[in-house]
């Protein structure tokens, strides 16, 4: 019993050490992740957008919460905002089959992508949006799945400038895995020490 708990104790401060060491980590690029959830789906972003590179040929405009997967458009947060827009990025020009759909609600920042717009494709960020800062949005798209709005699940990148961090968008559509940090290898390492001290107890 004793070396369990002498066991445990390891296992609990190699968790809290290895978990700090992933705890501190920089802005992500910004990533919009499109998932079903249970008769809706939802799109979620978060990240931050490196301006460096791209023209801003816009401000002050208006647009609404939406996904049109042929067109490569997807833009989520809340229903009413002011809006910088900026152009000079490549990628993949549709997500999908489907046509345009509304959002039945949205919230955070408004932040997307139009990749077919004409003359200029454009990357939507809040009005006066301060290169690099974080941003967080999301929409629900009610009694939709991913079949019916026509998105083709797998992870769309688009890219500007000379390389950056964060000088990209990333859309995820479907389930696809997220790293985590490295807390599933300390739970791990908790489990095998644990096991090894059960050994050990046993084999007394």
């Amino acid at each position: 019993m004793k070396t369990l708990i002498l066991a445990a104790i390891r296992c609990s401060l190699m968790f809290l050490v290895t978990g700090s060491l992933f705890s501190a980590r920089p802005a992500q690029a910004y990533t919009v992740t499109l998932e079903q959830m249970g008769a809706n789906v939802v799109a979620t972003g978060s990240g931050a957008i490196n301006l460096t590179g791209l023209t801003l040929i816009a401000s002050d405009v208006f647009s609404f919460v939406q996904v049109f997967a042929s067109a490569g458009l997807i833009e989520t947060g809340p229903a009413s905002a002011l809006l910088d827009a900026y152009t000079g990025f490549a990628g993949p020009t549709s997500f999908g089959s489907g046509g345009l759909f509304f959002a039945s609600a949205g919230s955070g920042d408004f932040v997307g992508i139009d990749a077919t717009a004409n003359p200029d494709p454009f990357i939507t960020v809040p009005q006066n949006y301060v290169s690099g800062a974080a941003l967080s949005s999301s929409a629900t798209f009610d009694n939709a799945t991913i079949h019916s709005l026509g998105l083709t699940p797998g992870t769309y990148t688009w890219t500007w400038g000379t390389g950056l961090p964060n000088q990209n968008f990333t859309l995820v559509i479907g389930a696809a895995g997220v790293p985590d940090g490295g807390w599933t290898v300390s739970l791990l390492g908790c489990g095998l020490l644990g096991l090894a001290a059960s050994r050990r107890k046993l084999s007394c």
